[in-house]
C-alpha cells in the first residue's frame, strides 16, 4: 500500500489539491491528514468537505491544535495572528464541518504504525518535536515501528541506532528512505499549506509498506491565489506574506 500523508494543511486549498494531484500520479491508494487542517488560510470549509471524502474512504485524520481551537477549546501558545485566523474560521464552519472536526481522534494506530500530530507523549499538550530528546520522548510513548506527525512544518525524520536514542536525519525531497523494520521511525511530513523554510512549495510524504521506504516531497503551487484570498479574506497580511516568502 502508498500512503500520502499530508499534515497543518491551514485552509489552503490551492496546496491541498496540488498535494493529492502530487499523490494520485505516484499511485497513492490511501491518505492520512495529521492535524491543522484549518486555521491560516482561507478556504476552512472548502478544505475540510474535501478531507471529510477522503476520511469517507477509509483515510486516517487526527486533530491538531488549531482544529481544536476552532471548536472553541482551550488551546495555548497561539500568535495574535492564529487567534485572528480561529475566530474567522470560527464564523464560517457549518454544523458538518464542526461535527467533522469533534469526532476526530488526538492519535489513531494501525497495526504498527501511529498516526499523530504533535508528540505522541503527550498528544492533547501540542508539544513540538524540535530534536532527538523530545523525538524519544515520542516514539517510547507511540510503542510503534512507524510514527506519523506534523506541527513543525518542516521535514524531518528520526531513527534508532544501536543504542536505541534516536537520530535526526534531514530527507532530501524526491529520494526514498528504506525504514528497515528492526529500527523505529519517526517521520514529521511538514506543512503543506504553510511551509516555513522559506521554501514556498508544498510538503507531504509518501510512504510505500510494500517497498519499505519513505519518500518526502515539495510541491509548487498557486500560492499567489492563496495569499490573495487571505487578503480578500481580511485576514491578517502577515498570514499572505508567509505563503509568498515560505517562512
Amino acid at each position: 500500500m502508498k500512503l500520502a500523508l499530508f499534515a497543518d494543511i491551514h485552509s489552503n486549498l490551492e496546496a491541498l489539491t496540488a498535494c493529492l494531484e502530487h499523490a494520485a500520479r505516484l499511485g497513492a491508494e490511501r491518505h492520512a491528514f495529521l492535524g491543522d487542517l484549518v486555521g491560516y488560510g482561507a478556504d476552512p470549509v472548502a478544505v475540510l468537505d474535501l478531507i471529510a471524502e477522503h476520511a469517507a474512504r477509509g483515510a486516517f485524520v487526527v486533530l491538531g491544535n488549531h482544529d481544536a481551537a476552532a471548536l472553541g477549546r482551550s488551546v495555548t501558545g497561539l500568535n495574535s495572528a492564529a487567534l485572528a485566523a480561529i475566530a474567522w474560521t470560527q464564523e464560517r464552519l457549518g454544523q458538518r464541518q464542526r461535527a467533522f472536526l469533534a469526532a476526530l481522534p488526538l492519535s489513531v494506530r494501525h497495526d504498527d504504525v501511529l498516526f499523530v500530530h504533535a508528540s505522541a507523549a503527550a498528544p492533547e499538550s501540542w508539544s513540538y518535536i524540535t530534536g532527538a530528546r523530545q523525538a524519544a520522548q515520542s516514539m517510547r510513548a507511540a510503542n510503534a515501528q512507524l510514527i506519523f506527525c506534523g506541527h513543525v512544518h518542516e521535514q524531518r525524520l528520526y531513527y534508532t541506532a544501536g543504542t536505541g536514542y534516536p537520530m535526526p536525519f534531514r530527507p532530501v525531497p524526491g529520494t526514498p528512505i528504506p525504514t528497515a523494520r528492526h529500527r523505529q521511525w519517526l517521520a514529521i511530513v511538514g506543512s503543506a499549506g504553510q511551509p516555513r523554510d522559506r521554501n514556498t512549495a508544498a510538503c507531504y510524504a509518501l510512504a510505500d509498506f510494500s517497498r519499505s521506504r519513505i519518500t518526502f516531497f515539495r510541491v509548487p503551487y498557486d500560492h499567489g491565489t492563496a495569499a490573495q484570498k487571505i487578503r480578500a479574506a481580511g485576514l491578517p497580511e502577515r498570514l499572505a506574506r508567509r505563503l509568498e516568502r515560505g517562512s
